[in-house]
């Protein structure tokens, strides 16, 4: 957190660099919709490109969204958070045309680890899915990641010191 920013401010300016350099959230059309300090709500539209043999949307897709939710949510505070444990029931189907959002929230957090609620809702508000999530918080500060100097866009390590 830089000199005078809220933690409302940092978290909104971690979930703004997450959603652009995230490219599979990207690639699927993921919008970040608000970050707060252990929160995030993300939508995305159901596609055609995104539906299984049986016309219902492909569970991997429902769970990539959840968990970029619970990604944002976690590295909100501004220290590198990565899952050590993720899980989703999926409790309804999606079609093609809904539009799903996913809201995070920290149910606890600790120094070492946190734990994170996921759910997943189509435009009728109805529960599509239900994610848990712990991460390990690491010690390194994710702006260090935010500055340029730990992956390059072919996923190299690099060094911009």
């Amino acid at each position: 957190m830089s000199a005078g920013e809220s933690a409302e401010g940092l978290a909104e300016r971690i979930g703004a660099w997450m959603a652009l350099e995230d490219k599979a959230a990207r690639g699927l059309g993921i919008r970040l919709e608000e970050a707060g300090p252990g929160t995030c709500r993300v939508s995305m539209p159901v596609t055609a490109e995104m539906i299984n043999a049986v016309g219902v949307t492909q569970g991997g897709v429902t769970f990539t969204l959840a968990d970029f939710a619970f990604a944002v949510a976690s590295n909100s505070h501004g220290q590198t958070a990565v899952a050590l444990n993720a899980n989703i029931t999926f409790t309804a189907a999606s079609r093609v045309g809904d539009v799903l959002t996913a809201h995070a929230t920290e149910e606890s957090r600790g120094r070492r680890t946190a734990t994170y609620r996921v759910e997943v809702r189509n435009q009728d508000e109805a529960l599509v899915g239900l994610f848990t999530g712990t991460v390990y918080r690491r010690s390194d500060a994710l702006t260090e990641h935010m500055s340029g100097g730990s992956r390059a866009a072919d996923g190299q390590e690099t060094n911009s010191r």
